[in-house]
């Protein structure tokens, strides 16, 4: 009887024994893991998630040897209808100093048979998506084309521009004055009116970071990679940051409640914050170097109301050219703020290129050896 007791005896100790060492593992965890939390940075701070992004760049590292290029990034609809001006423009710069990379709609091919320029040709992006005008897909767009570009370790420097852009100086002026700057170009500013900030951001994307801008930029390398290993500030873009649906008289009283939506431009808004909220905008100028016409409608229910004019034939004379080019300082109402424009400390024009321009225009520029020697009326035909 004494032997079959002591078994069990033997296994609540033993049962005792695990309870206590349990008990004890458990509480030398919890007291690790608060040990980590006090040393260790906030983890939930969008300033340190996006200083260890910029520090963990998922783009290769390569030693770069050799002349810098500038990637020219198009975002277009489909085809790009300034090609003869583009290839005109490319025709007078040296390869070894450009690239070109083309978002278009997913399958279509830039070939001799879409496009008038060799330059062009199989320069699209295989992975391109459909883009829809005010929605997060126009920066995922633009986050592609970033990452394409970035695969080429001599690119140095990223301009992004629409297929409606035209350049306003011939490539060795644009190369240089690109080349000459150690800094991005992003229009950036202020707007605490334009009520596109949802409380909802908060705490990833605060109030006092948030910024507007034209997406229309030109980017140094390491700010490309910036935009590109982004992980915190898009999610919040493609939750909150969306277009508020056009109103649509065959909705009747349901345009009330559509109206009532939130309205935000994601491209607009989304790499000057993502700057500022990198704690970069010392290192840019906040100024675009594209410049954009545009009708400033008084009426609301307008649906020209703020946007960009079209340039046309007649709009594309010698005289206008010259005032764009003159201008040489953005002043900007919302922050009182007047940006002159530099380069390393001296006075330079604002822009080196502009939108929106016709065919008939774009045209006009190559008669007038804007961009180099070309005969416009070899395309008349073509029309």
């Amino acid at each position: 009887m004494t032997k079959k007791a002591v078994a069990p005896v033997l296994v609540r100790h033993v049962i005792w024994l695990g309870w206590k060492l349990v008990v004890f593992l458990s509480f030398a965890l919890c007291f690790i893991a608060l040990l980590r939390l006090h040393f260790s940075p906030d983890i939930s701070s969008p300033t340190n998630s996006l200083s260890r992004t910029r520090w963990r760049s998922r783009i290769p590292r390569y030693n770069f040897n050799g002349p810098p290029k500038i990637a020219f990034l198009f975002l277009a609809r489909l085809n790009l209808p300034l090609d003869f001006l583009w290839g005109s423009f490319f025709e007078n710069a040296d390869a070894a100093n450009f690239s070109i990379y083309i978002h278009s709609a997913p399958g279509f091919i830039f070939d001799e048979t879409t496009s008038r320029s060799h330059f062009f040709y199989n320069r699209q992006l295989t992975d391109s998506i459909q883009v829809a005008w005010g929605e997060s897909s126009m920066i995922e767009a633009e986050r592609l084309l970033l990452a394409t570009a970035l695969q080429d370790p001599a690119n140095q420097r990223f301009v992004l521009l629409s297929d409606s852009c035209v350049p306003l100086y011939n490539f060795s002026y644009i190369y240089r004055y690109l080349m000459a700057s150690s800094r991005s170009f992003v229009d950036s500013f202020l707007d605490l009116k334009d009520g596109r900030y949802h409380p909802k951001m908060a705490p990833v994307i605060p109030r006092d970071k948030w910024r507007k801008g034209s997406q229309w930029i030109s980017l140094v390398r390491s700010h490309a990679e910036v935009v590109v290993d982004d992980e915190v500030v898009l999610p919040v873009f493609k939750k909150f940051c969306k277009r508020r649906p056009a109103v649509d008289t065959s909705k009747g009283k349901l345009n009330l409640k559509l109206q009532k939506q939130h309205n935000c431009i994601p491209d607009e808004h989304y790499v000057p914050t993502l700057i500022a909220m990198s704690e970069l905008e010392g290192d840019i100028e906040q100024r675009t170097l594209t410049y954009t016409l545009w009708n400033q409608s008084a009426t609301k229910m307008d649906n020209k109301a703020w946007h960009p004019v079209t340039f046309n034939y007649a709009d594309a004379s010698p005289k206008r050219l010259k005032e764009i080019k003159d201008i040489n300082h953005v002043h900007y109402e919302s922050e009182a703020r007047t940006e002159w424009c530099q380069t390393n400390s001296r006075f330079v024009p604002c822009f080196l290129f502009a939108r929106k321009f016709s065919r008939g225009a774009a045209m006009r520029l190559l008669s007038e050896g804007v961009v180099g020697p070309f005969d416009a009326s070899s395309l008349l035909g073509n029309s």
